[in-house]
């Protein structure tokens, strides 16, 4: 988080709104981009490799197919980058001078997904130091990278930074895994299982979709703002975004790492009640009260994270911020589908809620402007969290 907040400090400073509109419009096809390349399985070899942690053969299965896959679509992806560099930049960046971009994305992305990889095996061994280690050092990298160019190349090495710096994080990971006491290269690479490819299908379908429509949406809704309002209001959407991905990091990363291998492992339905009403109890009462400190201190937030040029930001707050706590609401019963591997509820209800979100955002933006994005932000999650309820009333309110 801390990492985040000086980059976006001082990428700012050097690109202006517009400038972080168009990064917005280059991390939201990153993803989709990136989750396409690992096959969409991280969250599968997370619960599988957890599940069978004591079982050398059968971990060893999960980790040769895993590799395997992740080479196949990883260069599949790498292809696609390269020979539509020109398209992309165009589509994206709203200018084909920036194709070199994506032939750096292209050439990298094969490292990255290879460190995605890697970084759900440690989770689902559950070395958490290495775990904690790896992130901190790719927070790191990113720092470096996203400071270090854009203040040598401007929004051109802003963007470059986004896609490249995931490859230094790859040696950095192996470094630390080296010596764990189930790595070996000859492990991932000697085996791969038809059935074990079709287990990690379900959340392979699950990740995909999320990976597609979760940017997809962003990127419509960041459109739409700027052809109703202006590119310099699309960027003040994305600022406000910025700040809710930064700070909601702290819960989310708890939530990857000891909340889902803890829903996979229990069966029993009270137990399951009483380990979602601990997390709520937890996080929902400190996340009310971060909310309301930084909705009081908003002005000194901008001024210290953004430039005078992103004051406008002030009146997104609000609902921006009762978003978050709806979000993280729905996501607490959400991640349930992810570790039972409900595929079809899971699939339809990121149509639903994410369909909602951009018919929300885009009809509130063309009635009160941009402040409009965040009504529909607020109101799409509060939305996602009434369903998640009535999907789990039965394990909520304990009755069959």
């Amino acid at each position: 988080m801390l990492t985040g907040l000086v980059s976006v400090k001082v990428v700012a400073a050097i690109i202006g709104p517009a400038g972080i509109a168009l990064l917005g419009q280059l991390n939201n096809f990153s993803t989709i981009t990136l989750g396409i390349s690992s096959g969409g399985i991280n969250a599968g070899m997370t619960k599988y490799v957890s599940e069978y942690s004591s079982s050398r053969k059968k971990y060893l299965l999960f980790l040769g197919t895993g590799f395997w896959v992740t080479i196949f679509f990883s260069i599949l992806t790498s292809i696609a980058l390269i020979l539509g560099a020109g398209y992309f930049s165009k589509i994206i960046l709203l200018d084909e001078k920036y194709r070199f971009v994506f032939y750096f994305f292209g050439f990298t992305i094969i490292l990255y997904a290879l460190n995605a990889l890697l970084i759900s095996v440690i989770n689902g061994f559950k070395e958490y130091k290495k775990y904690i280690i790896a992130n901190i050092l790719g927070s790191i990298v990113g720092l470096i990278f996203s400071v270090i160019l854009s203040i040598r190349y401007g929004v051109s090495g802003a963007l470059i930074s986004v896609v490249t710096f995931q490859s230094i994080v790859f040696l950095l990971t192996l470094g630390i895994i080296h010596k764990s006491y189930w790595f070996e290269w000859r492990v991932f690479t000697k085996r791969f299982s038809k059935l074990v490819t079709g287990r990690l299908a379900h959340y392979s379908v699950m990740a995909l979709v999320s990976a597609i429509v979760v940017p997809v949406s962003q990127l419509i809704i960041r459109s739409y703002i700027k052809n109703h309002e202006s590119i310099t209001s699309a960027g003040l959407w994305e600022g406000i975004n910025r700040i809710s991905i930064m700070y909601l990091l702290v819960i989310t990363t708890s939530l990857s790492v000891y909340y889902l291998p803890r829903l996979a492992e229990l069966r029993n339905k009270n137990e399951l009640r009483k380990e979602i009403f601990s997390v709520y109890k937890l996080i929902i009462p400190l996340l009310v009260a971060a909310t309301i400190v930084i909705y009081f201190l908003r002005k000194i937030i901008i001024q210290i994270l953004f430039t005078k040029e992103f004051a406008g930001m002030q009146e997104l707050f609000g609902f921006q911020l009762i978003g978050d706590i709806f979000k993280m609401a729905g996501w607490i019963l959400g991640y349930l589908m992810i570790a039972k591997a409900m595929t079809k509820t899971y699939i339809t209800m990121e149509f639903v809620s994410y369909s909602g979100q951009v018919l929300f955002s885009c009809g509130f933006v063309a009635l009160y402007g941009t402040v409009g994005a965040t009504i529909g932000y607020a109101v799409g999650n509060l939305l996602y969290f009434v369903i998640m309820v009535i999907i789990f009333r039965k394990i909520l309110f304990n009755y069959s």
